[in-house]
């Protein structure tokens, strides 16, 4: 087999990955990823025990143990453009040979969980709620730089979305199905829905400052659809990317949302740091249970 080339696959001069840099040894099974990277320390400290710190740019990754079971979490920044990075990365560390520069024989793979910040658009999802993400739904443009397949529930699902937004010229979005396992482990007893991934915060989200939108009453066209059980909850900006990299390279992924605004009561929570203490604080304990 061709080794990778330098260009295609950075290594540091320690041996690190690139903009990770973090060595294959220093990453754990169970992945956890956060955007703010003031927030990876926020959720080691509830490890047993921390045996690495290491970072670079806003990419900051302790690892540690939470009873024998390892844990890494690793800030990623802000969208699907560092979800890019990140996950790339992250596969390298546990897939490639970096002597040989060549896929190892036996491929590896991680558990990754995001836990991260997120707006409701449906009356009955309260904020300070938590919501799983059943569904990734990308209105970025990731996904076209990739091969990726499409199973049958997506596609037939995916197809009724874009049928839904057919009227809106140049938008091609991509969905991708949580992980069951994790789904299950994790988001069990709490709410699930589709979960929108917008390549920015403001227009792509229905916002309006000053810049007009292109789109108008777009959060009302995102909370009419419906398909059977599934309906559009939520809006944030890496879970999509993370499910559908993740699914490509053959990792388990699963987005939790600590639901910190209502997009159509046009409130916000009150204690956000107390809303995301019990969305960490949902997954350590189910993580400890397993």
């Amino acid at each position: 087999m061709k080794p990778i080339s330098e260009s295609d696959l950075i290594l540091n001069p320690d041996g690190s990955i690139y903009h990770l840099n973090i060595l294959p040894e220093d990453i754990a099974d169970t992945v956890i990823t956060v955007g703010d990277p003031d927030r990876v320390g926020e959720v080691s400290k509830r490890l047993d025990s921390i045996e690495l710190k290491k970072g670079k740019r806003e990419f900051i990754t302790h690892t540690g143990y939470l009873g024998k079971q390892r844990i890494s979490i690793i800030s990623t920044g802000i969208g699907t453009d560092n979800i890019d990075i990140v996950l790339n990365e992250l596969d390298a560390l546990v897939n490639i040979d970096f002597t040989e520069r060549t896929p190892k024989k036996q491929l590896k793979s991680l558990d990754i969980i995001r836990i991260g910040t997120s707006g409701t658009i449906q009356e009955d999802i309260a904020v300070d709620s938590i919501l799983v993400s059943e569904f990734g739904l990308g209105m970025d443009t990731l996904m076209n730089y990739y091969i990726h397949k499409v199973s049958g529930d997506e596609h037939t699902l995916l197809d009724e979305i874009k049928s839904h937004f057919h009227h809106i010229q140049g938008m091609n979005p991509y969905l991708t199905a949580a992980d069951e396992s994790l789904l299950n482990k994790i988001g069990n007893g709490i709410q699930r829905g589709i979960t929108i991934t917008a390549p920015g915060f403001y227009s792509p989200q229905g916002r309006e400052v000053r810049a007009q939108n292109s789109i108008p009453n777009f959060i009302n066209l995102l909370k009419e659809f419906r398909s059977g059980k599934h309906r559009i909850t939520n809006l944030e900006m890496e879970t999509a990317g993370i499910y559908a990299l993740s699914k490509v390279l053959g990792h388990k992924a699963l987005s939790v949302n600590a639901i910190l605004a209502s997009r159509v009561k046009f409130e916000f929570s009150k204690d956000p740091l107390k809303v995301m203490d019990k969305t960490i604080d949902h997954v350590f304990n189910c993580l400890s249970a397993s």
